[in-house]
Order: C-alpha cells, then sequence, then structure tokens
C-alpha cells in the first residue's frame, strides 16, 4: 500500500487505534480485540515493550488481510521512524513536529501524522509536506479547535488523538477531522484482562465514526 493509498483508508475508516501495553502479550491481545471489533487502522506506540518486534510480527500476522493498516506511534526522532519503518509500519504518528522525522519519512514515502497545537505548527508541518495533521492533546481544546484550525488552514487534515470518545465522535468529525485517533477510552479493558469488552467498544466506535460520516 502506497503513501496515497494509506491517506484515502484513513479518511475512508475515520479512525486509528492507538495502543499502549505493559507488555508485549497484552498488546497483541488489545489488537487482536481491536482488529476483531473493526477498527483496521493499529497504532503501536514505541512506549510499548518489544513495540519493534510487535509491528514485525502483527506486519506478517495480518499480510493476508488488506484492511489492517498496521503503523507505529510516539515516534520521537528519525532514527525510531527508521526502525518502524523496517519492521513494517505503514504509517508513522509522533506527539509533536520533528523535521528530521518528516524528512526521514517523507524520503520514503511514508505518511507521517506529527502531532500540532498551534497555527504556526500546523504550517510548520503543511510546508514540510506532512498531509496528515495530528491535534495532540485533542482534550486540552476540545473539538472547537479542529474548525480554528480550518478557519485559516482550510487545506489542512486535522486527526485528533487524546479526549476522543464514542459519545463526542460526531461532534470532533462535525468540526473538521477527517478521522480520530483513541486510546485509553478504547482499551480500558484490557486493564483487568477483559478483551471482549475492547472488541465491543471498538465495534461501536466503528458505528460512531460511520454515523458521523453519514454511513450508517
Amino acid at each position: 500500500m502506497n503513501k496515497e493509498q494509506v491517506i484515502t483508508k484513513l479518511k475512508e475508516e475515520g479512525i486509528v487505534a492507538v495502543v499502549r501495553a505493559e507488555s508485549q502479550e497484552q498488546g497483541e491481545k488489545i489488537i487482536d480485540a481491536i482488529v476483531k471489533g473493526g477498527i483496521n487502522f493499529i497504532e503501536i506506540t514505541l512506549t510499548v515493550p518489544g513495540a519493534v518486534d510487535i509491528i514485525k510480527a502483527l506486519t506478517k500476522k495480518y499480510a493476508s488481510n488488506p484492511d489492517v493498516v498496521i503503523g507505529a506511534g510516539t515516534v520521537l526522532d528519525p532514527e525510531s521512524a527508521r526502525a518502524v519503518i523496517l519492521a513494517g509500519a505503514t504509517y508513522v504518528v509522533s506527539p509533536h513536529l520533528n523535521p528530521e522525522t518528516v524528512k526521514l519519512c517523507n524520503r520514503y514515502r511514508v505518511p507521517v501524522m506529527p502531532g500540532i497545537m498551534t497555527v504556526k505548527e500546523a504550517v510548520e508541518a503543511l510546508e514540510l509536506g506532512v498531509d496528515v495533521l495530528k491535534v495532540f492533546p485533542g482534550n486540552a481544546f476540545g473539538p472547537d479547535i479542529i474548525s480554528s484550525f480550518k478557519g485559516p488552514l482550510p487545506q489542512g487534515n486535522f486527526m485528533p488523538t487524546g479526549g476522543v470518545a464514542i459519545d463526542n465522535v460526531h461532534t470532533w468529525m462535525a468540526k473538521g477531522a477527517i478521522a480520530v485517533g483513541t486510546g485509553s477510552n478504547l482499551t480500558a479493558g484490557a486493564k483487568t484482562g477483559d478483551y471482549d469488552a475492547v472488541t465491543k467498544t471498538a465495534a461501536e466506535f466503528v458505528a460512531a465514526v460511520r454515523k458521523a460520516q453519514g454511513r450508517a
């Protein structure tokens, strides 16, 4: 899947699952539960122990399923970006804007989604060739921040992460988000080993996104 296909599919799917876990085993269980619930964009954060190995394993596991798109999150520098790309990550997400990370991803034509929280950062990201701007932490301002960005920057593709819940997905997207990223609100069940709850919540998120997109 090339860069343009990944971005197009992201807009169609409308949701990215942000996976944080205490171990590789727990991480893989969470991911399997999320995919079972219908969320196909999986962002494995580098805070997960053995994250690069998980990315490599999951890329192979879901190689026969073209709907599942494995990416890496919490990528802080170009060295980490290169490592996850070699492991098979289809896209790279960062909590902040690091020009060298963006340049490396652009060099290999891998979609990169850096975190921004000001118009200045958003413009700098656009000038670097970023296609999707991650609004993080989204809960610091709420959905109105998207429409505020879209005022001067209507060409920007904004994706909030942080503060996204099933009951506010519609508001985020109505304000102009092309997709949303969700983590703790999605994977809470994993803390008690209730992976069925993770699957159920994933399905509810998918339904909420489709409704917000007018596809329900």
